[in-house]
């Protein structure tokens, strides 16, 4: 189905139940859980053990085959923590696990199926061993990892960095800097003389964009009707 057949009322009640749905179920398993946090589908994000915290105005996009996973593992002396900046978003399959600590700067932006982790979550040599070596993870402000891209234990990443898709990141990134490749290099640093819009720039002011959104979404479903939507699930038809 290419479009959304869904009367304007109805997509507005959608959005409702998704916020009621992420304080409900996932507010409760976080450490913090940060004002006007957006969920898209937020029964696709899946949070496990404790000490993990979602910043202010983060965006979450969830879907049933793609799910967000935040994971926090306790293993005897061993205990992870997920720390997650304001303004950040987090696009469908992100997955990021730890056993000691990862810490996502403000402003990050992480694409579809990228993995955080701050283990080995096996021995070498040991196999059974639950977590094996971990180092913690530091993400600076306003980073952009690409589609794919993994991001291994003990690594830094500077602000404003870059991180192409599919890069295999396992040693540190200065900021401002372009890396790709596995393992990922420095192809290239940002031009010092242009400037970068962040995401909280982009939202500095939440009620004005807001209000844009309201509007194109009342545009766009303007002739939508409950009776369309319906017929457009049990007698899809080309166009659809």
């Amino acid at each position: 189905m290419r479009k959304d057949h869904r009367p304007y009322y109805l997509k507005r009640l959608s959005h409702k139940f998704e916020k009621w749905y992420a304080n409900h179920f996932l507010a409760p398993q976080c450490e913090h859980f940060g004002r006007n946090l957006v969920f898209m589908k937020p029964w696709g994000v899946e949070i496990y053990g404790g000490s993990i915290s979602l910043g202010d105005y983060t965006t979450l996009i969830a879907t049933m085959d793609k799910r967000i996973r935040l994971t926090s593992w306790t293993a005897g002396d061993k205990s992870g923590k997920i720390e997650i900046g304001s303004h950040c978003l987090l696009c469908p399959g992100t997955r990021i696990q730890s056993a000691t600590a990862v810490i996502i700067g403000d402003d990050c932006m992480l694409a579809q199926s990228v993995s955080i982790s701050d283990a080995d979550w096996h021995d070498l040599y040991d196999r059974s061993a639950q977590v094996g070596t971990t180092r913690e993870v530091i993400i600076g402000r306003n980073v952009w990892i690409g589609d794919s891209a993994m991001i291994c234990k003990g690594v830094t990443i500077g602000e404003n960095a870059v991180i192409g898709a599919g890069s295999v990141v396992v040693k540190d990134i200065p900021a401002n800097a372009v890396a790709a490749g596995n393992p990922a290099t420095v192809i290239k640093y940002l031009d010092a003389h242009r400037p970068i819009r962040s995401r909280s720039q982009w939202m500095s002011d939440p009620l004005k964009m807001n209000e844009y959104f309201d509007t194109v979404e009342r545009i766009m479903r303007e002739k939508n009707s409950m009776l369309g939507w319906i017929r457009s699930i049990i007698f899809p038809r080309k166009g659809d």
